[in-house]
């Protein structure tokens, strides 16, 4: 088989031996879209994390028969087209659940424990200059007994909900806006309004695009903090901004924005506000969650050879 891996960067330095012995293998560092039909002339396969395949690109290359998306979202990919065309479209799932479900919670305790400001003023020298032996200067919050409210609750969520329940946190389960209330679930608007944190784990959808907007902030208490490491778009930047200044809550940490990487102009990157936390979406990228990606890759590619697809989309 003839291999084309469009966007190695995205995997940083873990090893492709086990995509290398699948065949004809050619991998890129990064690929521009005008790129994609030249590089892809012979490819039988496509492995792509983020670029974009598109009908123009499947018409163009007559040999595609299948595209591996390195990642579960595969919103980069035209599914239709691939449909219509005939070429089988695979994602992974659950590589990185492990890894996320980390971060969550060091995104959660450094915001509650002002665990950031603190070691800013380590390395400035605040500590040198107390008068006492600890600095008391900022907050520092317990997740004990504090209540969880999760967005989303497939896997992740679930991973989630488990490790809150160590801490001693009340988890809630929030339904998806605008739906009949199940059995062991609120609804949105009664998790937002009893929550302390708020923790994101849902897909992007036309149903979760700006689920967080003016009026769930007001929703929210005051008190509350927003952790996101879902997907950016399910946040209204400028109306968390909002609320962030004029304390409709209390706090947020973001792994993922609308726009990815982040740019200049982007209300959260200009916020100069200690209650706000960004990482650059690697919630997902542990080192072992991209070995797990890549072996997904592979037998993604090994069982689509031997008639048994797996994981697939489209």
């Amino acid at each position: 088989m003839n291999i084309v891996l469009l966007d190695a960067k995205t995997l940083g330095d873990n090893s492709l031996a086990p995509l290398e012995q699948l065949g004809d293998f050619h991998s890129y560092e990064l690929t521009e879209p005008q790129s994609v039909v030249t590089r892809c002339q012979d490819a039988e396969v496509i492995i792509s994390n983020k670029v974009v395949i598109n009908a123009e690109h499947m018409q163009s290359l007559p040999k595609l028969k299948l595209i591996c998306v390195a990642a579960t979202g595969t919103n980069n990919i035209d599914l239709q087209a691939a449909a219509k065309q005939g070429i089988t479209v695979c994602n992974v799932a659950g590589y990185s659940t492990a890894s996320v479900v980390q971060h969550t919670f060091a995104l959660l305790n450094a915001l509650l424990g002002n665990i950031h400001r603190y070691i800013n003023d380590c390395h400035h020298g605040a500590w040198q200059q107390s008068d006492m032996f600890c600095r008391l200067d900022y907050a520092i919050e317990e997740l004990a007994d504090k209540t969880l409210a999760i967005i989303g609750y497939g896997e992740l969520g679930q991973a989630v909900a488990r490790v809150a329940e160590a801490f001693a946190m009340k988890v809630i389960v929030a339904e998806r806006k605008g739906q009949p209330v199940r059995e062991g679930r609120v609804s949105f608007e009664q998790a937002l309004q009893n929550a302390d944190v708020v923790s994101i784990h849902s897909p992007l959808t036309p149903q979760t695009q700006q689920l967080f907007n003016a009026d769930a902030f007001t929703l929210m208490k005051p008190s509350a903090v927003l952790i996101n490491t879902a997907r950016g778009p399910i946040i209204d930047e400028q109306a968390l901004v909002a609320a962030l200044e004029q304390g409709d809550i209390a706090g947020a940490a973001l792994d993922v924005l609308t726009r990815e990487p982040a740019t200049a102009d982007n209300p959260l990157i200009a916020y100069q506000g200690h209650n706000l936390l960004l990482t650059p979406h690697i919630a997902w990228a542990s080192r072992q969650a991209r070995d797990r990606l890549i072996e997904q890759l592979a037998k993604n590619i090994i069982g689509f050879a031997n008639g048994e697809i797996r994981n697939q989309v489209s």
